[in-house]
């Protein structure tokens, strides 16, 4: 884990550039050529069309470099839930960490259950944006392999791990 703490911030765009959603700061616990993890709590979240709210429990988010997914691992009063955006590997620039989001989410209920979410907007922006068959393969081969990651609890879906990712953040935030 990073032994320089410092926040970033984080930008959402979709496939024709424009802006999908801004969080106000992670703070990064580790970033190396693979991954940037970040935490928040009641993080600031912006909407393009100017409307402004605060997420409603602390976080670990993984960012991949090299692979085209995101996870944010959200810590609920019972448990641990997941949401995974299928998304474009992210770049870290101008402080802050992009990426498109390709529509496409799956998400780890408390209770263990999964579902993938979203199918019928992918459908929608895959036309809307013209995208390309080989970028389809992509997408469709990441939410298939990121559902068996989630169906095995492994990383990016493991708990323990997670837990410990979260106790460092609450140690910096105890200085």
């Amino acid at each position: 884990m990073e032994n320089d703490p410092h926040t970033i911030k984080i930008i959402s765009y979709k496939h024709d550039g424009s802006v999908h959603r801004k969080w106000d700061k992670g703070f990064v616990l580790e970033d190396n050529e693979e991954y940037i993890i970040t935490a928040a709590k009641r993080n600031k979240v912006y909407e393009p069309n100017g409307k402004e709210w605060y997420s409603n429990e602390s976080s670990i988010s993984i960012f991949s470099k090299t692979e085209w997914f995101n996870v944010i691992c959200m810590f609920k009063s019972t448990g641990l839930a997941y949401y995974c955006n299928i998304s474009s590997p992210c770049i870290v620039e101008d402080g802050s960490i992009k990426y498109i989001d390709y529509d496409i989410d799956i998400k780890r209920f408390l209770d263990g259950k999964i579902r993938i979410l979203d199918l019928t907007e992918y459908r929608k922006n895959k036309k809307k944006f013209e995208y390309s068959e080989d970028l389809d393969k992509v997408l469709h081969y990441t939410m298939d392999k990121m559902k068996k990651l989630m169906e095995d609890e492994v990383f990016p879906f493991d708990d323990e791990l997670i837990r410990r990712y979260y106790e460092v953040f609450q140690s910096y935030l105890d200085l």
